[in-house]
């Protein structure tokens, strides 16, 4: 497929607004954010992206700010509209206590009347609130990664200690020294959530615990991808550097990661080590629990080029996640290498392995050994697994399908919403791909 297939026609135009974008970013829903941008571009559609470089800035350093770094070049099809104020922390305090977006409403009302066919929120937390699915006309769509829409603190991880299994929103938001929500009391969410034609979920996981947690509004399940540029394996020439045989984890070091449970499992008896790429405020931590234990190495931050090849060589991943994720681009990632993951039982992981049958799941530290064991004393069992997950990676989770899906999904709104002109767009987005 070309990297950008311009439409003979007036293109499908689509505004993507989200809190961050790459090279503003901090975690994995700006890539898949990024990714999803360049992919609909090189189908053909024209995509403006607006997204808060103040948040950026706040969640770096709230009482210094830094500049904004230097825009990054885009590619055909992609204009991103970067919205920063001279008071970062006023501006996004704003926002987060009021729920709309205070000073930035007129720049993105004023961007979202140059005409789109579909405006596609994300991670709105930070860019408006609730308030900014108002602004603009067109098919609306958005898509969550993570939980804030029912949980101020995103990730249902109540008093940074343990699963939300209750409401306490109030004293949590405290622990995680942020302020609580005046909005979150009254009807804004709800107000607000009406203008969506479609209120997209990553994994079924995501719908569950939102409906658990009172959200009326429907969700629909639409799987996440891997683009095609990323989804071949790495060549067997890189090479591993590690002498014994490795599980690896990858991500960020915070406690919900569940990382420390991991080390527990490893000694000076184990027949493999635990190799942990990633850094975080939770690595001092991890550091002093890993003391002594030889067969732990924290290898820090590694380039994707040198990880590819620490995915390929591993006995599994390990997803020892404490707190219900989205959906993990490590479970892909590693995939893409042939390597299984061994996960735990909680959020997205059940539906990943068991769509993939490419990876082990458990529920407690003695099936998390019972798994290193089976695969650590059995390669061809390691081995089908990965494969399994490497088949099912090229069938499930590919950029084209994802794409297809989304077209699909915005073509029988038009139809519903009697919207030629978009319909017409996306019939002739379908004819220029069987074409190619």
């Amino acid at each position: 497929m070309n990297y950008y297939s311009p439409n003979p026609m007036s293109p499908l135009r689509v505004a993507i607004v989200t809190t961050f974008y790459p090279p503003c970013n901090f975690g994995g829903d700006g890539i898949y954010i990024r990714n999803f941008v360049q992919s609909l571009a090189r189908r053909g559609c024209e995509v403006e992206v607006i997204y808060d470089a103040d948040a950026w800035k706040v969640g770096v350093s709230a009482l210094h700010p830094p500049p904004s770094p230097e825009p990054v070049p885009q590619p055909d099809g992609v204009t991103v509209h970067q919205l920063e104020s001279r008071w970062p922390l006023g501006s996004t305090l704003l926002t987060q206590q009021a729920g709309r977006p205070v000073v930035q409403h007129k720049a993105i009302q004023a961007i979202l009347a140059k005409g789109f066919d579909v405006i596609h929120f994300h991670n709105i937390s930070l860019v408006g609130g609730p308030a900014v699915l108002a602004l603009g006309e067109a098919i609306k769509l958005c898509t969550v990664h993570d939980h804030w829409l029912v949980c101020p603190n995103h990730i249902l991880w109540r008093h940074d200690r343990e699963l939300c299994v209750g409401r306490e929103c109030f004293k949590c938001s405290l622990t995680f020294r942020r302020p609580p929500q005046a909005w979150r009391h009254t009807s804004l969410l709800e107000d607000n959530l009406a203008h969506l034609d479609a209120l997209i979920a990553l994994s079924q996981s995501v719908a569950d615990r939102h409906r658990e947690f009172g959200l009326k509004k429907d969700m629909l399940p639409m799987a996440s991808f891997m683009p095609n540029a990323d989804a071949q394996a790495s060549s067997t020439a890189l090479g591993s550097s590690h002498d014994r045989p490795y599980f690896l984890f990858v991500g960020r070091l915070q406690s919900f990661k569940g990382v420390q449970d991991a080390i527990s499992c490893f000694d000076d008896d184990s027949p493999a080590d635990l190799l942990i790429a990633g850094s975080g405020e939770f690595e001092p931590e991890l550091r002093a629990l890993a003391a002594g234990r030889k067969s732990v190495k924290f290898l820090g931050k590694i380039e994707q080029d040198k990880l590819r090849a620490l995915y390929r060589d591993a006995v599994a991943l390990i997803a020892p996640s404490l707190c219900y994720e989205v959906f993990p681009m490590v479970a892909l990632e590693a995939f893409r290498e042939g390597t299984p993951v061994i996960a735990r039982n909680l959020g997205p992981y059940r539906q990943i392995v068991e769509e993939s049958a490419g990876g082990i799941l458990f529920d407690d530290e003695h099936g998390l050994r019972d798994a290193m064991t089976k695969l650590a004393s059995d390669p061809a069992l390691r081995d089908r697994l990965g494969a399994s997950g490497r088949a099912a990676l090229a069938e499930r989770w590919t950029e084209t399908k994802a794409i297809d899906d989304w077209l699909e999904l915005v073509r029988s709104i038009a139809v519903k919403k009697g919207k030629e002109d978009t319909k017409r767009k996306i019939d002739a987005l379908f004819a220029i791909e069987s074409a190619s």
